[in-house]
């Protein structure tokens, strides 16, 4: 897969998973695994260019003696998302016509 689209939708995918409620890196890669395989190293890429880019907040509280970071989604982060639905439809007209010639007997 082409790197540029892949890192696009990984960002897509890490901020729909903090949609709903702020979320820390394990409980993210859980809650993202049905959908994709993402590494720790991976997801905290992500999430630093997120966090660079306003698209999402970070705070450190303290769990069990170490400090968790818990990310929050930000309104840029939420217009991305929204972004990304409106340009869906056009993804997936460029996907259909890609696959259509795998139909037509050569």
């Amino acid at each position: 897969m082409d790197v540029q689209l892949k890192k696009g939708l990984l960002d897509v995918c890490v901020l729909s998973a903090i949609r709903k409620e702020e979320s820390y890196g394990y409980k993210i890669i859980k809650d993202t695994k049905p959908y994709m395989d993402l590494s720790e190293s991976t997801l905290y890429t992500i999430l630093k260019r997120l966090e660079l880019s306003k698209m999402i907040t970070v705070r450190s509280v303290e769990h069990d003696g170490r400090l968790r970071k818990y990310y929050r989604i930000t309104k840029l982060g939420l217009n991305r998302l929204q972004e990304f639905k409106a340009e869906w439809s056009e993804v997936m007209s460029i996907y259909q016509f890609v696959i259509k010639g795998d139909t037509i007997n050569d």
